[in-house]
């Protein structure tokens, strides 16, 4: 195994002393859907609150100051992991809010705007997207009469981009595309899809839950104009997202939400917005959630992005080994490690996916079981559900021999 010690890792992560039915430990198997939480982050939430609670930028008494400071040390915090500036980094309740965020942005604009979607645009999307990913562009679409097309996926899970030229064509005004798949772990290659899109004047929207906590981002490198993640993923609280969005769009966009702290002045019948990030953080935030999020960001940096990727591709690779040795058993999505993530989508044969998993929950074993909000990618892949494995930082050889021998105990259960 790589050079992260799990076994003491764990000590940070009070669930895991939690005993599962029957008396199991928990393997706990479930992070594309949400991350487990150290006490880290725990102590940071509940700090804020014990000592500092208070509405940031309202209000001059000491609290106040206290509470602003650490809401905005935390947006410092997300902009350093990501390499961005502090005033590309807007807070949401999640990365869902603010996909929708961008996209409500973008239906508000008016036809002097670069950003205005009409009858004579298009929108690319592809066929992995999580629902939210796909479903608030198809709205934008209705809205807006623009066309949505998108990328097909391969028999062996990953994008097909021999037509590139055609599917983004020159009057694709958006192309929104996930970085790693939540079914199928596949890491897209966005170089050519970011460069024929900015070829053609359009914007880079990057639904990034499944990798920013798990390797290295830089949105500077990645070339792309919005990124969306969420807090929950990345061992942070629920109820917190980010999206970044280069400045000079979002000085251009306008606004999702409206109310207070979003605006520079008010009459009765008119106002003007504040800057951004402000002009997108209308109402009080989810103060002691982005302190969360600034201490699991924290935890992660002091980890190592590149052991944390280097230890997942090391178990991936080993899950993959083991699966590949069980009959009647079938990985959806790529086999190999090359461009993948430590996501392991599987079914077997004769028992559907639901079951598995409460077979699999008899052993402490908890793993996801479903469409996992990707119907359309149900579909294409020719499947009902899947049963879904997701590891992180806390996993080790043992979870996996775990989760191969209680597929087994599956398939010894149904006779299959």
């Amino acid at each position: 195994m790589t050079n992260l010690d799990v076994a003491l890792l764990k000590k940070d992560f009070p669930i895991f002393t939690k005993v599962m039915r029957g008396g199991s430990r928990l393997v706990y198997l479930d992070s594309g859907a949400t991350a487990q939480k150290p006490i880290q982050v725990l102590d940071a939430e509940r700090e804020f609150y014990e000592k500092h609670n208070a509405a940031v930028h309202r209000g001059a008494h000491l609290l106040a100051e206290e509470a602003s400071e650490l809401y905005e040390g935390a947006r410092s915090t997300v902009a350093q992991f990501l390499g961005a500036t502090d005033d590309e980094i807007i807070f949401t309740k999640s990365a869902t809010e603010s996909l929708n965020l961008v996209a409500y942005s973008f239906g508000n604009s008016d036809s002097s705007n670069r950003f205005y979607l009409d009858s004579s645009s298009s929108i690319v999307i592809s066929e992995m997207e999580h629902h939210a990913n796909l479903i608030p562009w198809q709205q934008l679409a209705k809205r807006t009469g623009a066309s949505l097309s998108w990328f097909p996926v391969t028999e062996d899970g990953r994008l097909d981009l021999s037509n590139l030229e055609e599917v983004i064509k020159p009057d694709v005004k958006v192309v929104a595309i996930t970085h790693q798949s939540n079914v199928l772990g596949t890491i897209n290659p966005l170089d050519a899809i970011v460069k024929r899109a900015h070829e053609v004047g359009a914007v880079v929207v990057l639904d990034a839950c499944q990798s920013v906590p798990h390797f290295a981002i830089d949105v500077k490198s990645l070339g792309v104009d919005f990124l969306a993640f969420s807090g929950h993923k990345a061992l942070g609280p629920t109820g917190v997202g980010v999206l970044w969005g280069k400045a000079e769009h979002l000085r251009e966009m306008e606004p999702f939400l409206t109310g207070g702290s979003m605006i520079e002045s008010v009459t009765m019948t008119e106002a003007t917005w504040a800057p951004a990030p402000r002009k997108f953080e209308a109402g009080v935030p989810n103060m002691a959630q982005a302190v969360g999020l600034a201490a699991a960001l924290k935890y992660l940096t002091a980890l190592g992005m590149d052991k944390i990727e280097s230890h997942e591709r090391e178990l991936t690779e080993y899950a993959l080994k083991k699966f590949s040795e069980l009959d009647r058993v079938e990985v959806i999505g790529p086999k190999n490690i090359e461009m993948r993530g430590a996501v392991l989508s599987f079914t077997v044969e004769g028992a559907h996916p639901h079951d598995v998993g409460q077979v699999l929950d008899q052993y402490g074993i908890a793993v996801r079981t479903g469409h996992h909000c990707a119907w359309p990618l149900m579909r294409k892949m020719h499947v009902v559900g899947t049963t879904r494995a997701s590891f992180y930082i806390y996993n080790d050889h043992a979870d996996v021999d775990a989760l191969v021998d209680g597929v087994r105990q599956v398939q010894k259960y149904f006779k299959v």
